[in-house]
């Protein structure tokens, strides 16, 4: 052996012998951690504080570090947006050191930051419900659409396909993407937007752009308690990004059928070294067709957001939200059919609009200040406020008369004129409108123990006052008896009777008071609410109770006050870890507008609630299912009056009405890559009781404007690993059957059966993103409408849907 080979040898005992010494001189930390409700906290930055040792955790909440030296250590937990959690560890040579953390639920700011690859199922809801409490264990239905699920299905607004992530959700009578009018368990629901009810009169607001939108929670019953005042029925939340500490970026570009185009931009990060100064910027811009011609959609969006955390306890948050449209008249996506017997009887991009009108133009400005401040680790009190402001410069479309027959555009008794069938007299109205709304909320969250009892207790003040004037007074017929609009034989020239000049230099105050246009509520209310936990909280008791004062007026009536106490109960119970069984009691109070003809005093909505069901989580969390029944009564809702005659607004107090169904939802990861939604729900609403007076309704009668079976579906699948990694494909239908128009007026025919067929391709690599969807893939004839009856128009109406289209969009992500 010579020198060589045995320094070799040496060489090699010696390493070898170091290693061993190593191996023995060091061990193993690991652990997981978790949110409440047993949910994995992935992302979770885990240290040993002042060494080199860290690790991440992965999507389960596990986490592991290697190699580290025997001894002892301080573990941080760190995460943007929470106060680092730290603890003292002792690591042993040759041995696994286990520490597994369970996160507070008051550090509520780690919901909005942690970023999970399980890209269809939130686990929490938002700050603005003011709930401590995971989804899981909450006594009522509540389902989250998430931010990640409007990018892959390519939504572009509140009224683009997004109920189709939720059991029972329709919107039958389509306002266009002006209004989003969403109707579920039977009713309209309300529209909230981060915790306000930003309702001011029966068509608003102007439906959100995504672009500064995180993601959307849809409440199922009533949640007037915590909300303000809210339909028994239900609401939606939209809840807008927030600034999250983390410094990024990212650009879509789009592009479609029917001359769509669009552009967003978000920024996020911080304005300051220490992150206490905070900022989002999400901006859009969009140029929006239709496959009807003359008729557009254009926007654009402008939404900073700026946070400052003052001490580990307070925070302020200010945001502005300006969205502006410019947008066809209202109405010119309706089509009147050919003849008295059936919908559907005209091209899917048949038109009956007026090319030439002037564009309809909509500013939507809402601005928030929110006031944060924790006590300590049990108690927090949240106050913010919110202005709203509305204006519109528009004009809304509908005719005077439809063939064939007599029309009597005056209204007098005395026929002016007679059409064929075919003809029609086109008329354009005014709409001027603008809306103010003030709303503030202050209410205090806290924790504590009364013996084994654990204790969530929920208590505020809601206050608010909305104001909504319009000018809908003035009209102009575009046609003539001699020179009518032929929907045979369509001429999109110079109408006959000429384009219409309506008066705008009187103030749109005095012409809104002249025309009846004008809407007001002020509401005051306070409440409180205890949810006890028993067995370690495996049983959860809720009790409420909340006092509202509401004074109203309407189409320019006295206001009208009243009072009312409404109750709140629920109960759940965790049979496991991942499986809840609840049952909730629940009331609603809440304002109307309109006038009855008899001159009848207008009345605040009452309604009750009774809901039972049964939550679970399936395999760590990854998805989950709900299963609900319930049964919600109604007294005093106000309904369009079945007699009214063209241009008259007139309401009835229906009586008594009873909704009732069964709902199931779907939502998560089934397995890595793939994620899928799917739901399902069977509606009946009936009329119960009818008030004196009311004619042209029969106790039995079904209410209008939902659909007996609603079922959907979204499935995707992207490929996790691989040479293909990143591609992706998905496919998702709608279905509803036995639909109710949304009128009283019965007609000969009701709507058919509706099914609508998506699907699309995805590729990820790094920073970019590609995104291509294909809508109602099978061409199908989709709409909805109705069938009005007056002296004039005796006929069925509606709005057709795109036939195929495309969306193709790239996002760049710095």
């Amino acid at each position: 052996m010579n020198i060589i080979t045995f320094k070799k040898i040496l060489f090699s005992f010696l390493f070898l012998t170091s290693l061993t010494m190593m191996g023995q001189e060091t061990g193993k930390v690991t652990g997981k951690v978790i949110l409440s409700g047993n949910t994995p906290a992935e992302n979770i930055s885990v240290s040993l504080k002042g060494t080199k040792y860290n690790a991440v955790t992965n999507q389960h909440g596990q986490y592991e570090i290697k190699n580290v030296k025997a001894g002892s250590y301080t573990i941080s937990i760190k995460s943007v947006g929470i106060r680092p959690v730290e603890e003292n560890i002792v690591v042993t040579a040759k041995q696994t050191t286990t520490k597994n953390f369970s996160l507070s639920e008051t550090q509520e700011d780690l919901d909005e930051v942690v970023i999970t690859k399980n890209k269809y199922k939130q686990d929490k809801p938002s700050l603005s419900l003011r709930l401590q409490t995971p989804v899981l264990e909450i006594p009522q239905n509540i389902q989250i659409v998430s931010g990640q699920t409007l990018k892959d299905q390519q939504i572009i607004s509140m009224s683009d396909g997004v109920i189709r992530n939720v059991s029972g959700a329709v919107r039958l009578e389509h306002w266009g993407d002006m209004y989003t009018n969403i109707t579920m368990r039977g009713s309209q629901i309300q529209a909230f937007r981060n915790g306000f009810n930003v309702v001011s009169s029966f068509w608003g607001p102007l439906t959100e752009d995504m672009s500064f939108v995180d993601h959307i929670e849809f409440v199922k019953g009533p949640a007037g308690f915590m909300l303000s005042s809210g339909d028994p029925s239900g609401l939606y939340n939209v809840v807008t990004k927030k600034p999250t500490g983390v410094t990024k970026g990212e650009a879509t570009v789009m592009a479609g059928s029917y001359d769509f185009y669009r552009a967003s931009l978000d920024l996020d990060g911080k304005l300051d070294k220490k992150g206490k100064f905070l900022y989002r910027f999400n901006g859009a811009i969009q140029k929006k067709g239709s496959h009807r011609p003359f008729e557009h959609n254009d926007r654009y969006v402008f939404a900073p957001v700026l946070s400052y955390q003052v001490d580990d306890k307070t925070k302020i948050t200010l945001e502005y939200n300006l969205q502006h449209a410019n947008m066809s008249e209202v109405g010119s996506f309706y089509v009147f059919g050919a003849d008295a017997a059936r919908y559907g009887t005209m091209p899917v991009g048949f038109t009956m609009t007026q090319p030439g009108l002037p564009d309809t133009k909509i500013n939507d400005h809402s601005g928030y200040l929110v006031f944060e401040h924790k006590f300590d680790d049990n108690w927090k009190v949240t106050a913010q406020t919110t202005y709203f402001k509305y204006l519109q410069e528009g004009y809304s479309s509908w005719p005077s008369g439809v063939g064939p027959g007599p029309v009597d555009l005056n209204y007098d008794g005395t026929p002016d004129g007679t059409l064929a069938v075919g003809e029609i007299i086109r008329n354009v109205g005014i709409w001027d409108s603008e809306s103010n709304m003030f709303l503030g909320q202050i209410f205090v969250n806290g924790k504590f123990n009364t013996g084994a009892v654990t204790h969530k207790v929920l208590g505020g003040v809601d206050l608010g006052s909305k104001d909504y004037i319009a000018d809908w007074g003035q009209s102009h017929d575009l046609d003539t008896f001699a020179t009518p609009f032929n929907i045979f034989n369509p001429n999109y020239g110079t109408p006959a009777n000429g384009l219409p000049n309506f008066d705008r230099q009187t103030p749109l105050s005095i012409r809104a008071k002249a025309a009846g246009g004008l809407m007001s509520s002020e509401y005051a209310a306070g409440y409180v609410q205890d949810e006890l936990g028993f067995f370690d909280n495996k049983l959860r008791v809720t009790a409420g109770l909340r006092y509202t004062w509401i004074s109203q007026s309407s189409w320019g009536g006295d206001p009208v006050a009243d009072a009312h106490i409404t109750p709140r109960g629920g109960i759940s119970f965790s049979v496991t870890e991942s499986t809840a069984i609840y049952g909730l009691y629940d009331q609603a109070f809440i304002p109307q507008s309109g006038i009855i003809k008899s001159g009848e005093k207008v009345q605040p909505l009452t309604g009750s609630n009774l809901e039972f069901g049964i939550k679970k989580d399936w395999f760590d969390g990854t998805w989950s299912t709900t299963l609900s029944v319930y049964s919600i009564l109604k007294q005093n809702e106000l309904t369009g009056d079945p007699q009214n005659e063209p241009g008259q607004q007139y309401s009835i107090v229906l009586g008594e009405k009873r909704a009732r169904g069964a709902e199931f939802d779907l939502r998560g990861k089934i397995f890595d890559g793939f994620n899928v939604i799917a739901n399902y729900a069977f509606t009946e609403s009936r009329v119960l009781e009818l008030s004196n007076g009311v004619s042209g309704i029969k106790v039995g009668d079904d209410i209008p404007g939902f659909a007996k079976h609603v079922a959907n579906a979204w499935l995707n699948y992207s490929i996790p690993s691989g040479k293909l990694k990143g591609l992706g494909a998905s496919i998702g239908g709608t279905y509803l059957a036995g639909r109710l128009t949304d009128t009283w007026s019965a007609g000969l025919e009701r709507l058919p059966n509706y099914f609508k067929l998506d699907g699309g391709l995805s590729y990820e690599t790094g920073k970019m993103k590609f995104t291509a969807n294909v809508f109602n893939i099978l061409n199908e004839y989709l709409y909805s409408g109705s069938y009005y009856a007056s002296t004039n128009v005796n006929a069925y109406y509606w709005q057709t849907e795109q036939p195929t289209n495309v969306r193709f969009g790239v996002t760049y992500k710095f």
